[in-house]
């Protein structure tokens, strides 16, 4: 982790997140402004957004479900063909690629709006239904780039707040942000297992607890 993160102690300290699912409560920066605003303001009926692991991608497509009062594909083809609404596919990877084919194809016959979130740029996916690839490029493509140190501190208040840690310095933010993995993966899984720690030892955060696990 680069050294040049600085924490404002007032602005973390009040740091408060809500989990209903809304524009408000989605983080938006240089690193995910131009998915995000693509998507709100839908500037492309046919969308891919990709991303890394743990970046909110999830998050971000829920907005949008809700803003147009998209359905979910789960197991339920059969229904989202009878329904005529917009349609998110909430991870490519999750789903047999015909159906997704199928699916887009039904979105294009019918002017309805579509998006697929995954963590892979199209290039990079290993398709097995080889008209697949030819639909999907055709997409308006979104991502949600790797945080920057901005991202990084956010998002580590958010999560442990959602733990409901009580961080009384400042030095826990950046003792932790200097030594961890630069990913959005690499801050969820060390609080991941601060959380399970702090639970076991029946001890509050503080830096000699993170030594435990850094």
């Amino acid at each position: 982790m680069c050294n040049s993160t600085k924490v404002n102690k007032q602005k973390i300290i009040s740091y408060t997140f809500k989990d209903n699912i809304s524009e408000l409560n989605f983080f938006v920066n240089k690193t995910n402004f131009h998915a995000f605003n693509s998507l709100i303001n839908q500037e492309s009926t046919f969308s891919f957004l990709y991303g890394p692991k743990k970046s909110g991608k999830s998050f971000l497509a829920h907005i949008w479900r809700n803003k147009y009062n998209a359905n979910i594909l789960s197991n339920n083809f059969e229904d989202l063909i009878k329904k005529k609404n917009d349609i998110l596919i909430d991870d490519f990877h999750s789903f047999d690629q015909e159906i997704i084919f199928h699916l887009v194809n039904y979105c294009i016959l019918n002017n309805l709006k579509i998006l697929i979130t995954s963590p892979y740029k199209i290039n990079d996916i290993n398709f097995k239904f080889n008209d697949l690839p030819s639909r999907l490029k055709t997409f308006s493509i979104l991502e949600i780039n790797n945080p920057d140190d901005e991202m990084l501190l956010t998002y580590l208040t958010k999560l442990l707040v959602d733990k409901q840690f009580v961080v009384n310095s400042n030095d826990i933010f950046e003792y932790i942000l200097r030594r961890v993995d630069r990913t959005y993966d690499g801050i969820y899984d060390i609080v991941s297992k601060l959380d399970v720690l702090s639970l076991e030892k029946k001890r509050q955060l503080t830096i000699p607890l993170i030594k435990e696990i850094l």
